[in-house]
Formats: C-alpha cells, structure tokens, sequence
C-alpha cells in the first residue's frame, strides 16, 4: 500500500532528502509519505520518484541499463523525466513523483489500471492512496450518486469512487497537482490501424509466439497457478505453461448446476496440455463463509458474482505453497470473443435500410402503432427499437436497474439527490474517445474500459491479493496489445464469427472441444442456490435490509424481489439480490463510522 499527502501551501524541499525505505514514512513540512515493500523509490537534488509494482520495460536502452545494474542504480536518474518513462513502461505498475523546484506532485496509472491511485483535493492540500478507503482525506462521507453508479454497472468505475470528493485515476492517464490546482492528463490512448488485410500464417505464427513470450517471461522455474475455467483464454494460457516445462497446476471451480458448470472442459484441457489440475465444487456454504471477508476487502463496493470462485481458485493455489498465479483475462476484449459483439453487430446491419423506408413505415408502424405488439411483430418491433438507438445509449436499453425500473427500485428521496443519467454520460463520453472506425473495434475499445479495467480486471487483483497471490495477465501484454490493435476488424469478428482470428490461429494447438465450445466463465448459480439454502438466505436478507434502513431500496420492490421474481426467474433476479448484497457486506464489513453509517439525508 502506498498512501500520504502534500500540502502546497507549506510544503519546502529538504536540504538532504533521501527517499524513505519501504514501511518507513518519509515526514517533513507540507508532505507525508509511506509505502510498502512493493514500491521503489529514488531521488535526485529536486525530485522524489516512486515506482510500484514490477513493470516491463519496452525501451529497449533502459531495459538494458536496468537488466544489468538493476533498479535502485537506475531509478534515480529517471527523477527529471518521471512523464517521459510511462511510455517506456507497460504491464502492471504506478508511478509517483514530487517535483520540489515545481512544487508539484505527480500520479499515474497504468493502461488498465491494475495498479491505481485515487486522491482528493482539499484546499491547498492533496492526499492519495491505492486505495479509495486508504486516502487519507480530512473527511470521508459516501457519495450517493457512486451508490447509484454502483446498482448500474455492479462496480463503480472510474474517475469516481465511492467516498464523497475522492477521485480514481483513469486507466493510462496521470495527474499533476500543485497549489493552483489539478489537471489530468491522458499518457495513452490506443488507436485502432484496422489494416484491411493480413498475411494469415505470419499473423497465427506471431500471434503464438507473442503469447509464449508473454508467459515464458514469467516464469523462473518456481512452481506457479493458474486459473482454469476451460474456456479458449484460460485453456491458451494453461497449455503454454504446459508446454514451457515450467512446474503448474490449473485450478477449476465446477458448480453443481446445469448450465453454469463447465469443469468437463477444464479436465479436457489439463490433460491435453499434462499439467497437474486441481478441481474444486463450490457450495453455497462458501458462499455464506467467504461473502463477508470478500466484500469488506475491496475498497469500495463491487459487485461481479465471479469475485467469489476467483478467490476460492487463489486461496487454493496459495494452500499449495504457490505465490504466482497466470489469469487469461483480455482474449475476449482483445480478439473479439464477446457475444454481444455479434449481436451488436446484426442491429449495425439496420444502418443500411434507406432513411426514407425507417422513417416513413418501419418505425412508425412497428414502434407507434398497435400493430408491433401483436405476437409475430413483437421480435421485429424489438429489433427496429434497439436497432434505431445508438451505441453506447442501446446498452441502457439491457440494463437491470433500468429494466426494473429505477423509481420501482429506489426510494424517492434517494433518487431525488443523484443525476440518474450520469452513468450513460460516462459510457458516451468514453465511447467518443476511442481511436477507431469499425464497430468491432468501438466496442473492444469500450469493453477495454467498462469490461476489464473497471470490473473484470479488479476482480482477478483483488481476489488474488486476498488469497496472498501475485497476477499474471499473458493475455495484456503490451506486445501482444499492440498486435490486437493492428489486426484487420474483420478477423476479430468474421461475419458473426466471434473471435475468428483467435480460433483459427490455436486450433491446432487448443483441444477441438475447447474451440467449438460456447462461452461460460466463472459465473455463480447464486439465484438457484439461495432458494434453497437457509444461510444464504438470512445473509441476503440482512443485507438488503440494511440498505431499505439506510433508504436507498424500497421495501415493497425487496419483497417482491425474494417472495415473487427470485422463485420465478432466479437467474435474473439472483442478480439483483447479489449486488445489492455485496454493497450492503461491504457497508456493514466498514470499520468507521462515516462508512458503517450510510447516507440517511442529503450532503
């Protein structure tokens, strides 16, 4: 962990400052700073510079320098030019500097933010931390309108957190403080070539190479984990480990539950790449034993169901002695494996029906008359609907609280204090930032925000770092993104062929079940279970009880939502109770009472 803060209005450059070792605060007029074993820190005659987590350098010269007489000879004459080495830097890491000529503080995140920091600005002073609950800020209230970004996309995504006046960094962006202000600055944006045409078999022979690098690069010949869910991502990155000689074992979470298990093929892929598999059932007894201490751990409320056999799949590895663990997160986002792509792209084809035809009868007829909601217009009502709203505004048209009906769902002076249109502002403002044409490479480049670096991604860190485990992601490694970014858009999406290029390049390496098989991840069968399990069950109540206390659900919506729509479709609405109850763990997990103490009345 890393935390402190500066204030400008006092702060003075020391005489003979040297940097702090890690669990040593560095203290002096205007500044406070402490940080863990994971950092480095350097400085020269004006700057203080602290690097965390283990990045990979791609300059070639100081990747060099640094292979042969090591960080803590090379860092500190990088202290001038702290912004110019993020561009040399990739993988997982953060970067911190103090300019004391300038009288500034710097921050910066990585491209998808797996290292992070978040701060706040309180007059003339600046804190920070990794940790939206560990900024150590003069005030810390919940914000409201975070609760309600939370219930829409089951995390809440950056630049916001969940405390009043605390800010995230973006992923690949950093921040220069000083006492006239803070400006935020983007360090990189990916952009799309979309090069219309490939030379296939050199594109399959680098693609491979570029993953056996990504993961062979990792690897000093300590045994190490990974994540096995039996999907092409995992299975990739299992069956290179396999083949590198280096000592692993695959571990799988199986669910006793039709449509939710897929550990056949995770058992298909550990013994078709000989590695040593370690197949665990979660029941819904871990579920009441783990829910509470997974929740309370993150620093702000998160909600991806997943989160539960991510740890479960860690802890396990830890048990064994194992401090490493690889994760295939990023195959989908970067090589078009998503379903919704498919989908989003038969609504595309509505683009080319002439103006006139929509205008004039199609949306007319099938959206403003009786007619479309007779049984056999329904489908093509529904289609010319979302086909006619544009992207990103037609994902709000699938959301659960949308769909449920926010004023159904929220008490009415919660509602009246949050800008209920926030969240889709975010997703438009992020959507028209991305650096591409096609359509495939929009919603990959959208999904590289919303899906990996604010949801998908924190998952795998936080889960890992519960368990006591470090994470690899082969699957982002700069090389191999920059790959992806250059790959025609055609051989992500193929037609409706979803990952095409992917599965054509492996299919002589990933077994054909694994190839042909349809996508099912880690997600919970947790509507089914509660249902039927009496401690699943009191969690779950007690939990969304607390938030009708604090007034943010209404209690005829909770009670309908466990006696009426649970039984009925405990799928859907299993999700629903599982958001709310991990916000409601993570309020009563929160030790101050600022936190434990919600948001009863307007700030």
């Amino acid at each position: 962990m890393i935390r402190g803060f500066i204030d400008f209005d006092i702060l003075e450059q020391p005489s003979n400052l040297t940097a702090c070792a890690p669990g040593e605060p560095l203290t002096f007029r205007g500044l406070h700073l402490e940080h863990d074993h994971s950092a480095r820190a350097a400085v020269n005659e004006r700057t203080l510079l602290v690097l965390l987590g283990e990045p990979r350098i791609r300059d070639a010269v100081l990747a060099a320098r640094v292979a042969d007489l090591g960080w803590k000879e090379v860092l500190p004459a990088l202290c001038s030019q702290p912004e110019a080495l993020l561009g040399k830097l990739g993988g997982r890491f953060a970067l911190l500097w103090i300019d004391f000529g300038q009288r500034s503080l710097g921050l910066a995140s990585d491209r998808f933010n797996t290292f992070n920091f978040c701060y706040a600005r309180e007059g003339g002073r600046l804190s920070f931390s990794d940790r939206a609950d560990g900024v150590p800020a003069l005030r810390r209230e919940i914000n409201r309108q975070a609760v309600f970004d939370y219930f829409y996309f089951h995390t809440i995504p950056a630049p916001g957190t969940i405390f009043q006046g605390i800010r995230r960094l973006e992923p690949g962006s950093f921040l220069i403080g000083n006492a006239q202000g803070s400006q935020l600055h983007a360090w990189w944006i990916p952009h799309f070539e979309e090069s219309a045409k490939a030379d296939f078999e050199q594109s399959a022979h680098s693609f491979k190479d570029l993953i056996r690098n990504a993961v062979e690069r990792e690897l000093d010949g300590s045994p190490v984990g990974a994540f096995l869910s039996g999907g092409t991502d995992s299975s990739t990155v299992v069956g290179m480990l396999g083949r590198s000689g280096n000592p692993v074992t695959a571990y799988s979470i199986g669910f006793e539950a039709e449509g939710y298990d897929e550990m056949e093929y995770a058992k298909i892929a550990a013994k078709h790449f000989g590695v040593r598999h370690t197949p665990y059932y979660i029941t819904s007894d871990d579920l009441v034993a783990n829910i509470p201490r997974v929740a309370a751990s993150y620093d702000q409320p998160f909600g991806n169901s997943s989160v539960l056999p991510a740890y479960l799949c860690a802890k396990l590895a830890h048990d064994d002695g194992l401090v490493k663990m690889f994760a295939g997160d990023g195959g989908d986002e970067l090589f078009g494996g998503n379903t919704r792509y498919a989908k989003q792209r038969i609504f595309g084809y509505y683009d080319r029906v002439p103006g006139l035809l929509k205008g004039a009868l199609l949306e007319p007829v099938l959206t403003g008359t009786p007619l479309g909601k007779l049984p056999l217009m329904r489908k093509a009502a529904s289609y010319v609907e979302q086909a006619s709203t544009p992207l990103p505004d037609r994902n709000a048209l699938y959301n659960l609280i949308l769909r449920l009906g926010i004023d159904n769902v929220f008490e009415k002076d919660f509602l009246g204090t949050i800008d209920t249109g926030a969240p889709l502002d975010l997703q438009r403002r992020v959507w028209q930032g991305i650096d591409a044409h096609s359509l495939i490479n929009r919603m990959l480049g959208f999904d590289w925000r919303f899906t990996l670096a604010d949801n998908d991604l924190p998952k795998v860190v936080g889960s890992t770092q519960l368990a006591g485990m470090n994470v690899i992601f082969p699957l982002l490694d700069d090389e191999l993104l920059d790959f992806s970014l250059k790959l025609p858009p055609e051989y992500k999406l193929k037609g409706l062929k979803l990952r095409w290029f992917f599965k054509e390049a492996l299919k002589d390496f990933l077994p054909s079940e694994i190839i042909v098989k349809k996508k099912q991840g880690f997600g919970l069968p947790f509507g089914h279970w509660l249902l039927k399990h009496a401690g699943l069950q009191k969690l779950a109540h007690e939990s969304l009880d607390l938030l009708v206390d604090q007034r943010i659900l209404r209690k005829p919506f909770v009670d309908a939502l466990f006696s009426k729509h649970l039984p009925a479709f405990p799928g859907y609405y299993g999700e629903m109770v599982w958001i709310s109850m991990m916000l409601g763990q993570w309020i009563a997990g929160q030790t101050t009472p600022e936190a434990s103490s919600l948001i009863g009345r307007d700030r």
